[in-house]
């Protein structure tokens, strides 16, 4: 095989910006091992002297790590399923189902779009608070519960289902439930993965809004943990390092489990209608 110089270059421009990508995450890991101090030395060690779950055992066991680890999961897992519960059924309805004003409340949420989600925060606030649903997960599981940026991608992927298939169903006495379940919800199958790991990792990595709504230490989530946290042992970097690779682990490991799904749900029927 001839080998061009220009392939070669291109390999190793991707090696490059791979391995660039890759350097802090892999140095964080190292750090998370290291003795307390260690990676304060100056040249920074890229391996530890001696490798210890020091810092991960004073998480767990003093620093309450493995509440806030079963908060955001909770509410992460919550999110999703909340989200796929109202988000999915409504995109499918916005592609093929005929109702008056289809089309136009939905450029009208699209155009919602250009408007920041902060601007939203301090009303939703106010609503919450005159609920009593403030320093509660339900309070934070509210943004949650539906996006226009999912309705639209549910709907993008949905128009891509053959109308024809709906009718074959129809005329052979399905419900309108039955085809959702049977027909619909199989064909959109990668969409419906792709906008769960959008919302799981939304939710798992948001800050901002726990921070203000979850006012109870024990509600917190682990990003408002580790900012907490990082206020009281600033000095200590190990520890903070090893909070953030028990922070990012989970979400790492699910985004490689569900790629090839969430590829195919980028790339086939998003781009349609």
């Amino acid at each position: 095989m001839r080998i061009r110089p220009k392939a070669i270059l291109l390999n190793l421009a991707v090696a490059f910006i791979a391995l660039m990508v890759l350097f802090p995450l892999a140095w964080m890991v190292s750090v998370s091992f290291m003795a307390t101090g260690e990676a304060a030395s100056f040249p920074p060690p890229l391996l530890p002297k001696v490798w210890t779950l020091q810092h991960y055992r004073d998480l767990f066991v003093n620093q309450g790590m493995g509440r806030y680890l079963w908060n955001s999961l909770a509410l992460a897992t919550l999110a999703t399923m909340l989200a796929l519960g109202f988000t999915v059924p409504a995109g499918y309805a916005f592609a093929k189902l005929a109702f008056k004003g289809r089309d136009r409340l939905f450029q009208l949420m699209i155009g919602a779009l250009v408007i920041p989600a902060q601007i939203g925060t301090l009303p939703l606030f106010l609503m919450l608070k005159s609920v009593g649903l403030v320093n509660s997960y339900a309070g934070a599981l509210v943004p949650w519960l539906a996006s226009i940026f999912g309705l639209f991608l549910v709907r993008q992927y949905a128009l891509s289902i053959p109308d024809e298939m709906l009718e074959a169903a129809r005329i052979d006495g399905a419900s309108e439930g039955q085809i959702f379940r049977r027909v619909v919800l199989p064909t959109l199958q990668p969409i419906v993965v792709t906008l769960g790991l959008f919302v799981f990792l939304g939710s798992w990595n948001d800050f901002l809004w726990p921070l203000i709504v979850l006012t109870d230490q024990s509600n917190y989530t682990l990003p408002v943990a580790l900012a907490a946290l990082s206020r009281e042992h600033v000095q200590d970097i190990e520890m903070m390092m090893a909070g953030a690779v028990i922070t990012v682990a989970p979400v790492l490991i699910l985004f490689l489990a569900l790629q090839r799904y969430y590829i195919r749900g980028m790339l086939a029927g998003s781009v349609k209608g």
